[in-house]
């Protein structure tokens, strides 16, 4: 039989195309919810370093209401519960961000490996039998018929192709989406000052806790407490690597020591620059998350600038939503154009008002540092917000609470809560 002629048998009733956070989430909540689904994930397993490893309130709620809260609380991780920054005087360490002083019981961002994450919700949604996971399957194409988008062309590594038919088709796959190339989606990108660069160094008893950043010249950095090292970033002048990478490594942990003093009698943990990885920092999203038979989520209908840290927040909600509104009309085999628009107007205003603050961001923050002017316009400006900071306790709730939950909070649909 050719592959044509068996892929013609194949049929699901929501294609995931994509097994990240909003992928596995979505899968897991229309599997138990007795919807069909399949998930496509062009890699053979998670494993991929300096992928997003927070999990937030928002999305450890999640997890609870699923009845999964035990078994994400036996996977290594780190608890953050505090953001600082060096607004102080001497550049001291100033917390912004209190998550602690939330109302508990999940007042933390945990860091957990995000394989770890993703290997617990594929486990959890194999036991409902109207779930599969494909591991090894790259999306190459949608099946479109009478301008509505019927499943996806696939093949495998060992050269066979295939078809998967599908109710509807839903896009995880990320800000490399294969949707994103359909110009009536319309993307639509914004200015970014910076690319990043990630890398570990060793973490030591005394260093400060949670998630910390620190100013140098001409770029900013975020150190990510995990234990026993930090995951850290700098924040590079967009388009720069290659310029800073030839100025020699010696010179970038000269800069990175005079950023962050702490840390600067183990920069020499990082021997090469193959130990360095840069991130393509982009921002932008769809003007359209949707066509028939299609719709995008997550990073694949927006993608996020690593300020403050809730991409993945974002995406998982994106996909608690999805499910609540789309898992009725799954169930009847039918959903319409209305459907999977109602998904988008319900997400739209979250992600672009997330947007909006982090061009807020980077206009009057990360773009004068990087180009070596003080933020906010002038020093005394700096001074006054710092101020703000360390005599508020309230103030410290704002940030920690739009970290912790974004700017709207969703809920799972009844059917697929334990």
């Amino acid at each position: 039989m050719s592959p044509t002629a068996g892929a013609a048998r194949e049929r699901t009733t929501c294609c995931v195309v994509g097994g990240g956070p909003a992928g596995m989430v979505l899968a897991l909540l229309l599997a138990r919810a007795g919807v069909a689904v399949t998930v496509l994930e062009k890699h053979g397993d998670f494993l991929r370093d300096f992928r997003g490893d927070t999990v937030h309130p928002s999305t450890l709620a999640l997890l609870d209401d699923l009845g999964l809260a035990e078994r994400f609380a036996r996977l290594p991780q780190r608890r953050v519960t505090t953001v600082q920054l060096p607004l102080g005087p001497g550049r001291s360490l100033v917390t912004v961000g209190d998550i602690g002083a939330l109302r508990g019981p999940y007042n933390y961002v945990a860091m957990v490996p995000q394989w770890d994450l993703l290997d617990l919700l594929a486990d959890e949604a194999r036991r409902e039998p109207s779930f599969s996971v494909r591991m090894n399957t790259e999306v190459t194409s949608f099946l479109v018929e009478r301008g509505r988008v019927t499943g996806v062309r696939y093949r495998t590594p060992e050269g066979s192709t295939g078809e998967l038919r599908a109710t509807l088709t839903v896009a995880c796959d990320g800000r490399g989406s294969l949707a994103r190339s359909r110009p009536e989606l319309a993307l639509r990108g914004f200015d970014c000052p910076m690319d990043a660069w990630w890398f570990r160094l060793p973490r030591r008893d005394g260093d400060p806790h949670g998630l910390v950043g620190g100013v140098g010249d001409r770029f900013l950095t975020a150190m990510i407490d995990r234990g026993d090292y930090w995951q850290c970033a700098a924040l590079i002048p967009k388009g720069t690597d290659a310029e800073r990478r030839a100025a020699g490594l010696e010179r970038f942990m000269a800069e990175f020591s005079a950023a962050v003093p702490w840390l600067a009698d183990r920069v020499h943990a990082l021997r090469s620059w193959d130990e360095v990885k840069m991130l393509d920092v982009r921002l932008d999203r769809l003007r359209r998350w949707h066509r028939p038979g299609l719709l995008c989520i997550g990073d694949a209908a927006h993608a996020m600038s690593p300020v403050f840290g809730i991409g993945i927040n974002l995406a998982v909600e994106d996909a608690v939503a999805t499910a609540r509104y789309l898992v009725e009309p799954l169930r009847r085999g039918a959903v319409g154009l209305r459907d999977v628009r109602a998904v988008q107007r319900r997400r739209w205003p979250t992600t672009a008002a997330t947007q909006a603050l982090q061009r807020l961001a980077h206009a009057r923050v990360i773009a004068p540092v990087l180009a070596g002017r003080p933020p906010f316009g002038n020093p005394e400006r700096s001074r006054r917000i710092t101020e703000l900071f360390t005599t508020s306790r309230w103030l410290k709730r704002v940030p920690a609470y739009f970290i912790a939950y974004g700017a709207l909070r969703e809920r799972p649909p009844t059917a697929s809560v334990r």
